[in-house]
Parts: C-alpha cells; structure tokens; sequence
C-alpha cells in the first residue's frame, strides 16, 4: 500500500503535523485487488499498515468511503486513535422504498444487456437516476468490491466509537444526507457535528481549505 507524507501546518496555530495519505488497494498506484474485497478486508489492510510503520497514537480521517474505514478502525483500535474525525463518512446505509425501487430497476436494466444501445442506457440511468453512484466507473473486481462495501450498514456499530470524534459535513450533501451526520452525532456519545454551509459532498475536492481550517480547528 503507498502512503504520501506531506507536513502541514498553520502559523500560529497547531501543528506541524505529519500526515499520511494512504493509497488503499485498488485504488490509485497500488496494486490491483486479487480477489473482490469488503469492508474489513480494508479494515486488516490499514490495521496492517499501522503497525507496519509503527505510527503508535495517531488522529485519524477518513472522508466518505474512508470515512466508514476509518469509523471500524477506530472501534477496533481505540487505544491508538487520539481523535477521529468522519467527513462526509458514507457510514449509515439504511433500506428505503426508493433504494429498494431502484434496486430493482438496476436489476432488470442487468438483464438487458442484449439490446443494442444498452451501455449508453446504462450509464444514462445511474448518471441521471441514481445520480452519484461511483459504480458505472469502476471495471473489474473493483465492480464486486464496489457493491460488497455499499452492502454494509454500519449504524448498530457507530454507537460503539468510544474516541473523540468530529463529525463534519456539508447541508448540501446529496451523497450522504446531513441527517446521517446529526444520526452519528446522536450516537457517538463523545461527538462534536461541524457543519459547512452550502458545501456538497467532496469537501475535500471542492473545500480542502475550509476542511483543513475546521480539522485544524478541532484538533
């Protein structure tokens, strides 16, 4: 797994802090996935990694996907983990009609891949119906990991998280809904909710400055 190191810091502020920016399997320059991954096959891969460089106690962030790996990190590593902050974490997964609804389309939209045209229709229908789903981009196993990671809920498991955890979030998330984030604030008993007005999900695309100002804020 290749991790980035990059100091940082802000003149008067906290800091100089080390942060290292993980390149998880799969994704970016590491290797390709061997065989199809889950949630906690990225959980032992990170854990690994930690102990590989011998971080010792660390804060730890994780932003949408990262942000459920970096929630089940923290449950099993308590004792490692100085603060944690979830961004955006897509942690909360709950059954609805409309994602019950659309399952079924994308279902029978799968078994029609016999009709000419149908790639286009494909990507057409999670483009603009589904809207913000990664999954039309992805090839290979990363196809199967892709549905194996979105498959698993973790809201039983938030209310385990015993470490100082802040959560921040843009109201104008589509992605993961502002309410998965006041949910996670109820449940984490040590939690603290930042809210970022008019911010969307890739905070750390769109606002990487007003993210760091509100980690470095809560540090």
């Amino acid at each position: 797994m290749i991790a980035e190191k990059i100091s940082q810091g802000v003149p008067g502020g906290p800091g100089p802090f080390k942060v290292i920016v993980p390149d998880l399997p799969g994704f970016g320059k590491s290797d390709a996935l061997a065989t199809a991954w889950n949630m906690n096959n990225y959980v032992n891969c990170v854990e690994e990694f930690v102990r590989t460089i011998n971080l010792g106690e660390f804060y730890l962030a994780g932003h949408s996907f990262g942000g459920a790996l970096a929630a089940k990190l923290a449950i099993k590593r308590p004792q490692e983990v100085k603060k944690l902050f979830l961004i955006a974490a897509a942690s909360v997964r709950k059954r609805t009609s409309k994602k019950s609804f659309i399952k079924k389309v994308a279902k029978i939209i799968k078994n029609l891949s016999f009709v000419p045209g149908y790639a286009f229709f494909r990507k057409a229908f999670y483009k603009f119906i589904i809207r913000k789903s990664d999954y039309p981009y992805v090839d290979g196993l990363m196809k199967e990991t892709f549905k194996n990671v979105i498959s698993e809920d973790l809201s039983q498991f938030t209310g385990f998280i015993r470490t100082p955890t802040v959560i921040i979030w843009g109201d104008k998330d589509k992605s993961t809904p502002i309410e998965d984030a006041y949910f996670m604030n109820q449940r984490i008993k040590n939690s603290k909710l930042v809210v970022i007005p008019g911010a969307g999900h890739r905070l750390n695309k769109d606002n990487p400055e007003v993210l760091t100002e509100k980690i470095l804020a809560n540090v």
